[in-house]
């Protein structure tokens, strides 16, 4: 199957788009090309790819074999022109806004993202780029910030932690009446299976592949899809000279294999969280629990035009803040206690202390990231083992909180 095929269905492309076992020796899997350098046939055709003048493979910095199927993949999945591989998400973040952005300019970012997204943006300003957080949730607020020196709009969304939505089609429609705007999505939490970016204006798009598309736990990885010019900028400029954060070829492969099973993990993640957070929504000790999946959710219209389902990530907050949520953490017995997202295995992890922890508090309670929040990646466990763990952990969490009540009524009397 070849790119003449778009109109195979998501998994049919995420499995079998731009490759053809018949030009590989009849592999049904596509090979891994290992070389760092490729021969040339001629000095004549060497000059010419260094020049741009002819298409092909010459060193791995720049273009493989086998990144080059995964980003023809990808793209495809995203319904994009081009994309590019990276060594991790961030690499694909730092390459696009070091690409895209010169001193001077100013990049309007939502109010909520990634600590470490947060703290290469700031960084960034230290080189004369101006970064201002907007609430991308209120479009005269955006209109207002717009300005000649805007050059990029760039949000998460739903963002991490707090699962807020920004309105795709709306920013972009905004943005694009402005001459030289670039509007960038992360699409992590999503992936293309839930959400496409692209189709709703957006301009580039891009991916923590080590996430869902992965979905093993097993490589760091990260995608930019966009336009062929846009994505060749990124390549020559972003990759190839300025964060050289090039994806290897054995991840490469890790990573197409993960996307052939996307659409039946998405699948299941979504209908896991659903569940948990319906479970967390009625339990009593809870504060407040946000999903896009819930009626109570306030996006949840957005989120049901937006987003072909709900997603695998919960953000919620116990009675007792910080303190009942490290009791709840510690007393999990099936959820794993750590970072990222995306995986089989079910994750839980404090924002606070670990993956937001370069926000100042200030600077979390700013961006709406609560200190007792805690975040739960829902994998592929079977659901009533899932429920099982999370109640006995609230149940030792109601416990707890109710045992200081009691203390407190009794010496009353």
């Amino acid at each position: 199957m070849n790119n003449k095929h778009p109109a195979f269905g998501f998994s049919t492309r995420a499995i079998h788009h731009g490759y053809d076992p018949k030009d590989h020796h009849g592999a049904l899997v596509p090979p891994i090309y290992l070389s760092a350098t490729f021969a040339f046939p001629t000095a004549e055709y060497g000059a010419a790819c260094f020049a741009g003048e002819a298409s092909g493979h010459f060193y791995t910095r720049i273009s493989n074999p086998t990144l080059a199927l995964l980003e023809s993949r990808m793209a495809a999945l995203e319904n994009g022109e081009a994309a590019v591989a990276f060594s991790s998400g961030m690499g694909a973040i730092a390459a696009t806004f070091w690409t895209l952005l010169r001193p001077g300019d100013e990049v309007i970012v939502s109010q909520t993202l990634y600590g470490c997204t947060f703290a290469l943006l700031h960084g960034i300003g230290e080189f004369g780029i101006k970064v201002r957080h907007v609430d991308l949730t209120d479009l005269a607020a955006l209109q207002t910030a717009l300005g000649p020196a805007t050059r990029m709009i760039y949000c998460e969304t739903p963002a991490n932690p707090t699962l807020r939505l920004v309105d795709i089609a709306a920013v972009a429609r905004l943005a694009h009446q402005q001459p030289n705007v670039t509007v960038v999505v992360d699409n992590t939490y999503c992936t293309p299976y839930l959400q496409r970016p692209l189709e709703l204006g957006a301009d580039v798009v891009v991916h923590s592949a080590t996430k869902y598309l992965s979905g093993h736990g097993d490589i760091t990885a990260g995608i930019a899809v966009s336009s062929h010019a846009i994505a060749q900028r990124i390549r020559l400029e972003g990759l190839k000279d300025l964060t050289g954060a090039v994806m290897s070829p054995q991840d490469a492969a890790l990573l197409m294999r993960g996307l052939k099973t996307l659409a039946l993990r998405m699948d299941r993640h979504c209908s896991n969280a659903q569940a948990v957070a319906e479970a967390l929504q009625a339990h009593p000790a809870v504060q407040w629990v946000t999903y896009p999946g819930l009626a109570s959710f306030p996006q949840y219209e957005l989120a049901a035009r937006q987003m072909k389902r709900s997603g695998g990530m919960i953000a919620f907050e116990l009675k007792g803040g910080i303190d009942t949520g490290r009791r709840f953490m510690n007393a999990l017995k099936l959820f794993t206690r750590a970072v990222s997202l995306g995986d089989a295995e079910s994750l839980a992890q404090h924002p606070a202390s670990m993956t937001h922890s370069t926000y100042t508090p200030e600077e979390r309670a700013q961006h709406g990231i609560s200190e007792g929040l805690v975040r739960l990646s829902v994998g592929l466990e079977d659901v009533a083992d899932l429920l099982a763990d999370v109640q006995q952990a609230l149940g030792k969490c109601a416990r707890a909180v109710a045992r200081p009540t009691l203390l407190a009524a009794h010496a009353v009397k």
